[in-house]
């Protein structure tokens, strides 16, 4: 029996566009049934960025610079989405009423309202399945240590550390983009961009924040503009979010620390989170992407336990087990579980893309988040 195919549109042609495209055109490296996605149609005000799609994707029947084109064709069954914070609600709200399937990129919306106004527009349209992108808890190793919480071997939660670090932004003669601008990137910051990374696996895991304390930071007071100039960089460099959480495993109460960095020495772009129990702890970082450490404790003296992981993904592969597994691996994997959604089969998917409800959550927070830093108190939710 023919696989079924979903004919995807894409709308923003940058780095995250063709990083989905790639996954597309390497497709036979999954082993599984799923439906196969197929690249139909492009969308980008910039025409400039069509060429390397149309040079490596000759198929694509729809080329435009206005989204709605993509959804008003019959040839589109599910947009992937990837647009500056500022145009998130509307172009979501478009692409939900128009019928189409989403893949977004995060947070939802550029503030709370904006997702709201986005997740009104889903319960309205619940044959549309929309999800939102988030590929790091894909990592095999990652995947190890999601069990292993499942599994409840932690005992009960001490603390949950969990981040987001990168250090490109240490150069103050990086010319300013979109992500630096209040009014396009959002009052938020760094945590609008990088928060739900770190959200996802405590979100998925039912640790949902009771209360905030933050500490923000503008560190990077002006940049340049890129055209001999200077201008204002208005965005919040670096969060420390500090939560009081509930596991519902145990009915508990528990520490854990969000961090969004962008001025991390040292770290081009680490993922982490850290998991610490009574009867157990456990890490995972992409700074060393293979290995799943953890530890039980038995009396006084506890050691850790370093397991490298190849590559044995959610979604199995093509690629031997001893090898390694990147990026491009997991963004794979992530759109992998986006597909399994409009399987036939009652299979459970594995590990989720985050869910719409876990978006309004990661707005709640970063948004006490803001009053916290501004009032110097901490915040209930």
């Amino acid at each position: 029996m023919e696989r079924k195919k979903i004919r995807i549109g894409i709308i923003g042609l940058g780095l995250m566009g063709r990083e989905f495209c790639s996954s597309v055109a390497r497709w036979c490296h999954l082993l599984d049934e799923m439906p196969i996605p197929v690249i139909a149609g492009i969308c980008d005000k910039n025409k400039d960025t069509w060429k390397w799609y149309t040079d490596n994707f000759p198929e694509i029947g729809l080329k435009t610079d206005d989204y709605k084109v993509l959804l008003e064709s019959s040839e589109i069954d599910a947009i992937y989405c990837a647009v500056p914070h500022n145009l998130h609600e509307q172009i979501y709200i478009d692409i939900i009423t128009a019928k189409k399937h989403l893949l977004g990129e995060k947070p939802f919306g550029i503030d709370k309202v904006a997702n709201e106004n986005i997740l009104k527009t889903i319960k309205e349209n619940p044959e549309v399945i929309v999800r939102c992108s988030s590929e790091f808890p894909y990592f095999p190793a990652c995947q190890q240590l999601i069990k292993w919480l499942k599994s409840g071997k932690y005992g009960r939660l001490i603390e949950v550390r969990t981040g987001f670090h990168h250090s490109s932004d240490m150069d103050l003669n990086k010319p300013i983009n979109w992500k630096r601008m209040v009014e396009v990137n959002g009052e938020y910051g760094c945590m609008g961009d990088l928060g739900m990374h770190t959200l996802h696996i405590p979100f998925n895991m039912g640790w949902k924040p009771e209360s905030v304390y933050a500490d923000l930071q503008k560190i990077a007071e002006s940049r340049p503009d890129g055209k001999g100039g200077i201008v204002p960089c208005k965005t919040w460099d670096n969060a420390v979010l500090t939560c009081k959480c509930i596991d519902p495993k145990t009915g508990k109460y528990f520490s854990m620390v969000v961090e969004t960095k962008r001025m991390a020495p040292g770290a081009t772009n680490n993922w982490f989170i850290e998991v610490y129990g009574t009867e157990g702890s456990a890490t995972f970082s992409t700074h060393n992407p293979k290995a799943f450490n953890y530890l039980t404790t038995n009396g006084k003296e506890q050691g850790w336990t370093r397991i490298d992981i190849g590559s044995q993904s959610a979604i199995p592969t093509i690629t031997g087990g001893i090898f390694e597994f990147g990026f491009s691996d997991a963004f794979q994997q992530m759109i992998g579980a986006f597909m399994q959604e409009f399987s036939n089969s009652s299979a459970n998917p594995g590990f989720s893309n985050v869910m719409p409800d876990e978006t309004h959550m990661s707005h709640c927070l970063l948004t006490a988040a803001l009053e916290s830093h501004a009032s110097g108190k901490r915040i209930n939710l």
